[in-house]
């Protein structure tokens, strides 16, 4: 068995596969490195060292095959995190190059496949919902922050659908879950790394005027449109799930 470890990048775990290939190995296995653990003792270790070239080229096959749509399903369940994703992504990889002419994430009499679309679909509600139940607040540097920490990742996800709506504002969304975020400036929206400087608490703590003033109003007329009589919490919570209470500023 050999264990090809990969850096944990969507590119890093594509140049994985090209080398399973450009090797010819046979029984293995692709892992992050970061989350690999060793079960076996006589697995040999092979480093991936990640390489734009590989993974392009990767992706350019893949394309002629499946398509963008095709890439971005895999690209999904790279994003849900799953302990067998980098299976399935291999998974689909083989049966299109065995079957270039047809699109093979339409086979769902394959197991594989039936996986792939199950969890694209989770991954897809999960980044509607964070379009939907993010909340921006004003801070004193006049930058609109806003934290979420969604099941799966999805801020590369959501990152054209907020640049194109909010483009006439500074912004910022943290993932509390995964330590990591997305800046928008005016002009460039890039993702950021904090390093140990960053301190959330504090960040928070710097609200503008006008947002104190605006989360007050806004619980008062929440309070005020609300009538007790028609309350109906099952179905409140069918539309707005109780794990997102807790970033609505009317649930504070």
């Amino acid at each position: 068995m050999t264990t090809l470890l990969y850096d944990g990048s969507f590119d890093g775990l594509l140049t994985a596969v090209f080398e399973v290939f450009e090797y010819k190995f046979k029984d293995m296995e692709i892992r992050n490195r970061e989350r690999f653990q060793q079960e076996n003792m006589f697995a040999e270790i092979h480093e991936v060292v990640t390489q734009n070239e590989k993974s392009d080229r990767v992706l350019k096959k893949l394309e002629a095959s499946i398509g963008k749509s095709g890439i971005k399903q895999l690209l999904m369940v790279f994003l849900s995190e799953f302990s067998e994703s980098e299976d399935l992504i291999f998974s689909a990889v083989k049966q299109s190059i065995k079957s270039p002419n047809d699109n093979v994430l339409q086979n769902f009499a394959n197991d594989d496949i039936l996986q792939i679309s199950k969890i694209c679909k989770s991954v897809s509600r999960e980044r509607h919902r964070m379009t939907a139940f993010v909340r921006f607040e004003k801070m004193t540097d006049d930058i609109y922050f806003a934290k979420i920490d969604p099941d799966f990742d999805v801020l590369p996800l959501i990152r054209k659908h907020f640049k194109d709506r909010y483009a006439d504002q500074k912004w910022m969304i943290y993932d509390l879950k995964r330590n990591y975020g997305l800046f928008y400036d005016l002009e460039n929206c890039e993702f950021f790394y904090p390093d140990s400087s960053f301190t959330l608490n504090q960040y928070q703590q710097k609200f503008h005027e006008e947002e104190i003033n605006y989360q007050e109003l806004w619980k008062s007329y929440f309070t005020k449109t609300n009538i007790k009589e028609r309350k109906n919490i099952k179905l409140h919570v069918q539309h707005v799930p109780k794990r997102y209470w807790k970033y609505l500023t009317e649930k504070f």
